[in-house]
């Protein structure tokens, strides 16, 4: 305080409103900034969806994997009912009940509903945990989303409510999803890369979509986010499906892989030295990869030894 009693000069204080000014400003862009909403391109929403087509995409997306809970207990073995819980550093999320009952399960979303989830992750109720995947699955194509919409809503409707997530604070707070959205979500949909062949292709859109390779064996930052330019390259701290190899080229040359014991493993659960995969990778084996096509098991395996 000045001496003796003395005022701030009028000039002081206009400065000092100033800056308090200009700091509340840039409080208030970043907010809007941060909490702005995160949409990618606009989807053909009017395309009649197959269910037999979609059947296969449930496998490729891994629904039923997460969905579906494995062995006994309330729900245990119903096809989308809800799954096991997923434990990460965030707290513990169940996934929740994905058939059309109309009560418990999503039997009352529109496809317009079903396509915000899949591409901005957005529910009828605001925003998703990007423990769900829609980081990847916003590179489905329309058609596909439309498809996938069809074979769920095919499902017999399960009566089923899973625990409500244990997420600590402040993750537990959906609107800072948007803040996490704004700094790692890109929406988009899958371009193809011309110096590739399809069967590269194919195998670049399974592994970093809707099988979600990528998501796994990549090492996350403290927010949970893959590392940009470090995808594949393994995460041995464990994410939400624990730990996880590297899937680069020279790891799995050093492994022992080429295109045929990769597609074999991914259909198998076995390896080059004759072990097996782990825990959490036998479950993906069983539920999903190996009921793929080997064609499917072939392009991801071309891609992640950058064959072709």
């Amino acid at each position: 305080m000045p001496a003796d009693g003395a005022s701030i000069p009028l000039r002081t204080w206009r400065h000092q409103i100033w800056w308090v000014g200009v700091i509340g400003v840039l409080l208030l862009a970043a907010v809007a900034y941060f909490l702005k909403p995160v949409v990618g391109p606009p989807r053909d929403l009017s395309l009649a969806g197959d269910a037999t087509r979609g059947n296969y995409l449930i496998l490729l997306s891994g629904c039923a994997s997460c969905h579906t809970k494995h062995g006994s207990g309330p729900a245990g073995g119903q096809d989308l009912a809800g799954g096991d819980p997923i434990r990460t550093v965030f707290g513990t999320f169940y996934p929740p009940n994905i058939t059309p009952d109309r009560q418990t399960g999503i039997g009352n979303w529109t496809i317009a509903q079903f396509s915000d989830a899949l591409s901005n992750g957005d529910g009828p109720h605001g925003n998703l945990y990007p423990v769900f995947p829609y980081n990847d699955l916003t590179l489905m194509s329309d058609q596909e989303v439309a498809d996938l919409y069809a074979a769920i809503m095919a499902t017999p409707p399960v009566s089923n409510v899973g625990p409500p997530n244990n997420v600590s604070f402040p993750f537990n707070i959906r609107l800072l999803i948007s803040a996490w959205k704004n700094l790692f979500f890109a929406p988009r949909r899958f371009q193809a890369d011309a110096a590739h062949s399809a069967r590269w292709n194919r195998g670049s859109y399974l592994a970093n979509g809707p099988a979600h390779c990528v998501a796994c064996h990549s090492p996350s930052n403290v927010l949970g986010a893959v590392e940009h330019g470090q995808e594949f390259t393994g995460n041995p701290a464990g994410g939400t499906g624990g730990k996880a190899p590297p899937l680069t080229p020279v790891a799995l040359l050093q492994d022992g892989y080429d295109l045929g014991g990769l597609a074999q493993t991914l259909e198998t659960g076995q390896t080059p030295d004759a072990g097996r995969v782990g825990d959490e990778m036998a479950l993906v084996i069983t539920d999903e990869t190996s009921r793929w096509t080997d064609a499917d098991r072939e392009a991801v395996g071309a891609y992640l030894l950058d064959l072709d």
